[in-house]
Formats: structure tokens, C-alpha cells, sequence
């Protein structure tokens, strides 16, 4: 997907604006964007103060790492689970 030209509290302003009333035709041609832009974005955003986008991209991006660190440690389970599970001939 490509990234937006606009910052997360760039977006929220916007979002703002056609909330307090701005017609949102007004806001498409103002700032080069789609109806369609403006829906997934109030799907995303919606009820974010102007100061609370740049917490949300850093959970986003901690609960990222912790769902790496999840998948990398299920991973060694499994594997240490399959040589646990096979029967090896002991030197004689």
C-alpha cells in the first residue's frame, strides 16, 4: 500500500474540519484526496484527538515487534518440541 502524503495529524486535521462542518467535496478537491480516502480514514481514525496519532503509531508499531517476538518464540517451541518428540538410539 502506498503511504500517504499527508502526516497521521495531518489526516486528524483534516477529519476534524469536514466534522465541523466542512462539506467533504470541499475538503477532497482542497486537499487531492478521495471521497473514498476520507471514509477509510474515518474508519481508522475516528475520535482521535490532535495529539493522540502519534501514540497510536507507536503501539502500532511496539504491538508489531511483539507479534514478531510471538511468532519467532512459537517457532523455537515447535522445533525443540519435534526433537523432543523423536526417539533417538543413545550411543553404545
Amino acid at each position: 500500500m502506498r503511504k500517504s502524503r499527508l502526516s497521521v495529524e495531518q489526516i486528524v486535521a483534516v477529519l476534524k474540519q469536514v466534522e465541523m462542518g466542512m462539506p467533504v467535496v470541499d475538503a477532497t478537491r482542497q486537499f487531492g484526496i478521495s471521497e473514498q480516502t476520507v471514509d477509510r480514514w474515518k474508519k481508522a481514525y475516528r475520535g482521535l484527538q490532535p495529539d493522540q496519532p502519534r501514540e497510536l503509531k507507536q503501539f502500532q508499531e511496539e504491538n508489531a515487534r511483539l507479534k514478531r517476538l510471538v511468532a519467532d518464540l512459537s517457532l523455537d517451541t515447535a522445533i525443540l518440541q519435534d526433537i523432543a518428540a523423536k526417539k533417538w538410539a543413545g550411543p553404545r
